[in-house]
């Protein structure tokens, strides 16, 4: 006879006990066969998938389709208009200024940054799209050999200005035009470079001609660091008499070459509206540009250095300028 109270003891003995009614009979049941791996949305290959997927969305938006794959499909900025600015730096500066874009691409997997996070940021708040992409993928999308560190944004192809419509505005607000006119240079990077430098030292703009010269493209955006957001580039059909227009509104055009009659320090016209003409590091200012120059400059250098890159010769002139603009000479 079991004692009362005995732990353990169950009240009632053995009598029937409570079922659960069938409600525990499907965890009995199969769950049926495993998804694919590249229909599991957590899985790496449905990542790739789903990618993939965001991708070809993009092109169809931009026209471009989505046969063929993407493995051996040529890079976007190749197949349109469209230019690719990449790099954290610089897909930044190109969100911040307001550059016009029409997609944000990240590198899946990439390490978010502060710069990453606020580009993706600005572009939330702007309603760019943003689309992740493979590495594989990023690497094909920028030009050949570009670092893009795992960012990169498309942009439409730059819209010039007039070269007498930018004259017009700067003495429409009252200002002593300075302006930077490019013979010759086919160098991105130079272009980016000058349009940085004409917007630190105060240029209200530059003058490309529609033959023999660059254009503003995504190296020239890179280089620039988004200062071609704020800095108007304009193109002129004929440079030569582009020039000779200026100098019909009272511009005075200066000509930097290795020959000049003048060294840059002791040209005191700093407070003249000015227009300062670059020519290409090889053969310098074309013959009838010269001609049409008011006054041909020379930078004092080195025996030792035969010339200076047309970046520097620039960045030195618009140093010299700003400085007795400012009465510091």
């Amino acid at each position: 006879m079991a004692k009362p109270g005995r732990p353990g003891a169950a009240k009632g003995g053995k009598g029937p006990t409570k079922g659960t009614g069938g409600l525990g009979r499907r965890a009995l049941e199969g769950r049926g066969p495993t998804p694919k791996a590249e229909d599991r949305s957590w899985h790496p290959a449905g990542q790739r998938k789903l990618a993939k997927e965001r991708l070809e969305a993009a092109r169809a938006r931009h026209g471009q389709g989505s046969q063929g794959g993407t493995q051996n499909r040529t890079p976007k900025s190749k197949q349109s208009d469209q230019e690719i600015i990449n790099g954290r730096n610089s897909v930044l500066e190109a969100l911040r200024t307001g550059v016009p874009a029409t997609t944000l691409y990240i590198a899946a997997r990439v390490e978010f940054d502060d710069r990453v996070k606020e580009s993706l940021a600005l572009a939330t708040k702007k309603g760019i799209p943003i689309l992740e992409i493979m590495r594989p993928e990023m690497d094909r999308l920028v030009s050949e050999g570009s670092v893009h560190q795992g960012i990169a944004l498309a942009i439409p192809p730059y819209q010039y200005a007039h070269p007498m419509d930018l004259l017009d505005d700067v003495e429409r607000k009252g200002q002593t035009p300075l302006f930077v006119a490019l013979d010759g240079i086919t160098d991105p990077r130079n272009l980016g470079a000058i349009i940085r430098t004409t917007a630190a030292f105060g240029g209200h703009g530059i003058v490309l001609p529609q033959r023999r010269s660059v254009g503003v493209n995504a190296a020239a955006w890179k280089t620039s660091a988004g200062a071609a957001a704020r800095t108007p580039v304009s193109m002129a059909s004929n440079l030569t008499q582009t020039i000779k227009a200026f100098k019909d509104r009272g511009v005075f055009v200066i000509g930097l070459d290795g020959d000049g009659d003048v060294m840059l320090p002791a040209l005191d016209i700093a407070d003249r509206p000015l227009l300062i003409v670059v020519g290409s590091e090889g053969k310098g200012l074309s013959r009838l540009v010269s001609e049409n120059c008011d006054v041909i400059v020379s930078i004092p250098i080195s025996k030792a250095t035969e010339s200076l890159n047309a970046g520097i010769a620039t960045s030195i002139s618009l140093y010299e300028v700003a400085m007795r603009r400012q009465g510091a000479r």
